[in-house]
C-alpha cells in the first residue's frame, strides 16, 4: 500500500512540476522587455536607503562652476498627462571630462563614479537636479553629456537620450542626426537663471522606445 501512495505521490509532483515549468514559459514569453539593451542601468536601483523625493543635489554640486539646474516634468505617452513616481537616474563626467571615482565604489559606481543622482517625480511629473555642468571626454571624442536611465512604477528600467547642450560646438550636425529622441530630444539650449545655468527637459515616458506599450 504504502508504495502505491509513493508512486502516486511522485506522480503529482511530476505534474506540479510540469504545470509549473508552462506557466513560468508562457508568462516569460509574453513578457516584452521594454526598451533594448541598457548596459549599466540596473544602476538606477543603486541609491540604497536615500529617500528619493523630486529633488536631488549631486556631490561637488558647490565645488564647481559652472552650476548647472536641470529641470523638467515627466509625461505619459500621451504627452500631456504627468507621470507620478518615475525614478529618474542621471550620472556625468566632472570637470576634467572623467567619471571621477574615490576608490571605495561598488556596483555601476565603479564605472559611472560618484557624480550621479536620483530624483522621483511627484503627482505633478516634475523633477529638478542641481549639479554642475560636465566636460567632455579628455580625447573629445563625444559631446558634453548627462546619462539618464528612468523606471515607472510597472516597467522596467531603460535608458533615454543623453541631456546634451546645443551650444557645445562637438555636437555636430553628424551627431545631432543620428540621435534617436529616446523620451524626446535631449538636446537643451541652456539660460543663465538665478546666478547658474539652467536647462529645462520635459520627457515623454515610452516616445521612440522599442517595445513600449
Amino acid at each position: 500500500m504504502s508504495v502505491k501512495i509513493e508512486k502516486i505521490r511522485q506522480t503529482l509532483l511530476l505534474v506540479l512540476w510540469v504545470c509549473t515549468s508552462c506557466n513560468a514559459q508562457t508568462k516569460h514569453s509574453t513578457t516584452k522587455f521594454i526598451g533594448g539593451g541598457c548596459e549599466g542601468c540596473e544602476a538606477i536601483y543603486e541609491y540604497g536607503d536615500k529617500k528619493l523625493t523630486t529633488i536631488d543635489t549631486l556631490p561637488e554640486f558647490q565645488n564647481n562652476e559652472p552650476k548647472l539646474r536641470i529641470k523638467g516634468t515627466v509625461f505619459k505617452k500621451d504627452g500631456k498627462t504627468p507621470a507620478e513616481n518615475v525614478i529618474i537616474y542621471i550620472y556625468h563626467t566632472n570637470r576634467q571630462g572623467i567619471y571621477e571615482t574615490k576608490g571605495n565604489e561598488t556596483g555601476w559606481a565603479k564605472r559611472h563614479g560618484f557624480i550621479r543622482g536620483w530624483a522621483k517625480t511627484g503627482k505633478d511629473g516634475k523633477y529638478t537636479f542641481y549639479t554642475f555642468r560636465p566636460a567632455s571626454y579628455p580625447d573629445r571624442s563625444e559631446p558634453v553629456h548627462i546619462h539618464l536611465t528612468v523606471k515607472e512604477p510597472d516597467k522596467n528600467e531603460y535608458y533615454l537620450d543623453d541631456y546634451l547642450f546645443d551650444d557645445d560646438p562637438i555636437l555636430t550636425q553628424i551627431k545631432r542626426d543620428k540621435l534617436n529622441n529616446r523620451g524626446g530630444s535631449g538636446i537643451m539650449k541652456p539660460i543663465w537663471e538665478n546666478g547658474m545655468l539652467t536647462i529645462e527637459r520635459n520627457i515623454i515616458l515610452g516616445k521612440n522606445i522599442p517595445n513600449y506599450e
